[in-house]
């Protein structure tokens, strides 16, 4: 072969080429001892040990997308009120850029209501009331902070590590590590509340460069559970199952030809597929939950709601599904309305996620869940502690984007109960003690699970990719 054609010469063409058959020897490494005449379909999602023992099994990860007033609900600041409706100190404004405010706002302390909760004593809004009554489970970091102040690559970082589309999310980090306990449910589930995706879209629960079997499958509270899982019209469960081994030995086919890991993976999709087609409808049905727990959460059969999700997150999670992820719209809290405003907008907001969520952390704690459980609570970024510029003149109030802090809380998992850990300065303008950037929350939640984030990899495009990137630190400070 002369060398102009070894120049055109690609991987592509090595790994086809080659007298060893390296796809070959891959895929003879899955098949264990089966024949090569029919290779053994693997499941991906088979229960995996992790680098240690965990504190937590699972996660339950709620997300209020657009971002809560921290200020208003979990961060309270009582000089920030003696100082409401004064210009904002010019440090704070120089060299900065927010979203909707320019010139120079007026300082807006929170018009609610702050009171002890539990034995703690940690100061927690009037706007959830409901969350008081299990304030020793609830574990608040007040020193969250980002880089990003608009809301998709700031929800990106949270759950991909890049700001960027195109990484795994942490749900599929999570399963890609772990698996699952149960082999006809998913591994990684989401729901979504309030009826808008989330804003980094189906990246937020993507599988990015990881198998696909390993991405969030979305599940809906009403009508069919799984979009297309159904059997078409005029076909029957034989019928279907007579098609999917059809389609699985041309696969096979395929897989024996090439190589290609996905094509195992695709094979394990469909027959995950067909047995969610009867597990999926059973742990989804809450209509055969207790009267007292379904109005314990709020939860309504055959409505779509954030109570309904919290509940069924529950089901999932009892099932074995190993990462749950709730998105719940609506919380962008700029004051453009008094739906968005920090008074009745903040108070009806909140009377949809108070009851189910504090209903969840009881529920589980009853079924001795929690304590291997892990819940995590929190938006992308945080707001203001001044007016938003756009409302500046209105009677609402409201607060735009802000990165350099915010709070977020997780309960249950091994974290400590009725803690609160790191503190913004007293006007809620930065982070003053033990910082948590959003490396270390991944970095976290993935060593509560019994995994070592520097150890969790898959190799991409010629070097190794992990969630946390090249940063974070577990905060051993948060561990029970």
């Amino acid at each position: 072969m002369n060398l102009s054609s070894l120049q055109h010469r690609t991987r592509r063409h090595f790994l086809r080429d080659s007298a060893a058959g390296i796809g070959s020897i891959a895929f003879a490494s899955l098949l264990a001892g089966e024949s090569q005449a029919r290779p053994q379909v693997v499941n991906p999602l088979e229960p995996k040990d992790g680098h240690f023992e965990p504190k937590a099994k699972r996660v339950i990860y709620l997300h209020m997308t657009g971002s809560p007033p921290n200020l208003d609900l979990w961060d309270y600041k009582p000089e920030l009120v003696k100082h409401t409706n004064e210009d904002c100190p010019q440090q704070f404004l120089e060299g900065r850029r927010f979203a909707f405010t320019t010139g120079v706002p007026k300082l807006l302390g929170t018009p609610r209501t702050f009171k002890p909760a539990g034995k703690s004593g940690m100061m927690l809004s009037d706007a959830v009331p409901h969350l008081h009554e299990v304030a020793d489970e609830m574990c608040l970091v007040h020193s969250m902070h980002t880089d990003q102040f608009n809301h998709a690559p700031a929800e990106l970082l949270i759950y991909t590590g890049s700001a960027r589309p195109g990484r795994p999310s942490m749900g599929s980090w999570v399963t890609y590590g772990l698996g699952s306990e149960n082999a006809d449910l998913p591994g990684f589930v989401v729901l979504i509340s309030s009826g808008v995706q989330p804003n980094g879209g189906k990246n937020s629960f993507g599988s990015g460069f990881l198998p696909s079997v390993y991405q969030g499958v979305q599940c809906r509270s009403k009508g069919d559970p799984v979009l297309y899982a159904s059997d078409p019209k005029g076909m029957d469960r034989e019928m279907r199952r007579l098609s999917l081994d059809a389609l699985r030995d041309l696969n096979e086919v395929q897989a024996k030809e090439l190589g290609n890991p996905e094509t195992l993976t695709r094979i394990a999709q469909y027959e995950l597929a067909y047995r969610m087609q009867a597990s999926v409808p059973e742990v989804m049905d809450i209509s055969k939950e207790p009267k007292h727990v379904l109005e314990a959460y709020g939860a309504e059969p055959g409505g779509a709601s954030l109570a309904n999700n919290c509940l069924l997150a529950r089901r999932l999670v009892e099932q074995g599904v190993r990462f749950v992820q709730l998105f719940d719209w609506g919380w962008d809290f700029h004051g453009t309305g008094e739906g968005t405003g920090l008074t009745s907008g903040l108070t009806s907001k909140c009377a949809t996620m108070d009851k189910p969520v504090a209903a969840l952390i009881k529920d589980l704690k009853q079924r001795g869940m929690l304590e291997d459980t892990l819940i995590v609570w929190g938006g992308e970024f945080g707001r203001t502690p001044f007016r938003e510029g756009r409302t500046a003149a209105s009677k609402v109030l409201g607060r735009d984007h802000y990165p350099d802090c915010f709070t977020m809380w997780m309960a249950g998992g091994g974290v400590k109960g009725g803690f609160e850990y790191g503190q913004t300065d007293e006007l809620g303008f930065g982070v003053v003690e033990n910082g948590v950037e959003v490396y270390d929350l991944q970095a976290t939640i993935l060593h509560l699970l019994g995994l070592n984030h520097l150890k969790l990899t898959y190799r991409f495009q010629g070097r190794d990719y992990r969630l946390t990137d090249i940063h974070g630190n577990v905060v051993e400070s948060l561990i029970a």
